[in-house]
């Protein structure tokens, strides 16, 4: 059994990260690797709530090169986890308004593996119809009030990530929040949905 203390671990992640982004500041590329491998999956995840399919290798890809280059501007102590999905989300959008693709919003892969479904043929069909009345609401939503709403309810990330992932104080990121869920619920109305 792990001996640490409850929460150790997170402090533990942090500080290792804190140790590869100097040693990547100093041009260690393998320490900057080993940063982008490890927070892939929010990357992912956050580049999926705003990019099409198609362009989300691109973005990340882009966002790599991006967040390489930007190291040296990197504030020193701040966590990587949120300055790396703001380079992420900046990047899926730019690409997004640059195509001109706003039509569908592929949601489904950023809110992960969903969990067995043990319910009846009929409540599996309503709920499916609910969760794409979600995504066709949310998918009608700015993309700044789409990312806040998916930053804590898709991804679970704290209030302090969220601001500091979107450059913002913690009751800006409240404030945003709140607005963002009434225009979801305005849009979950249209479509004669509640919730």
């Amino acid at each position: 059994m792990d001996a640490r203390p409850f929460g150790s671990e997170q402090t533990a992640d942090v500080a290792d990260d804190d140790r590869l982004v100097e040693r990547a500041r100093a041009g260690d590329t393998a320490a900057f690797g080993e940063l982008v491998t490890r927070h892939r999956h929010v990357a992912a995840r956050v580049a999926a709530v705003v990019a099409p399919p198609a362009e989300l290798d691109d973005v990340l890809q882009e966002a790599c090169v991006k967040a390489w280059h930007a190291l040296p501007r990197f504030r020193q102590g701040a966590p990587f986890r949120p300055w790396w999905c703001r380079i992420v989300a900046n990047e899926a959008k730019n690409r997004t308004r640059a195509a001109r693709r706003r039509e569908t919003l592929h949601l489904r892969s950023a809110t992960g593996t969903p969990e067995r479904d043990d319910r009846t043929p009929e409540a599996s069909v309503l709920a499916r119809e609910e969760a794409d009345a979600l995504v066709r609401a949310l998918d009608r939503l700015p993309d700044d009030d789409r990312l806040v709403i998916a930053y804590r309810w898709l991804l679970e990330l704290p209030l302090a990530e969220i601001a500091d992932a979107i450059g913002v104080p913690v009751g800006t990121v409240k404030s945003r929040l709140s607005r963002a869920m009434t225009k979801l619920r305005t849009e979950l109305a249209a479509d004669g949905r509640t919730g």
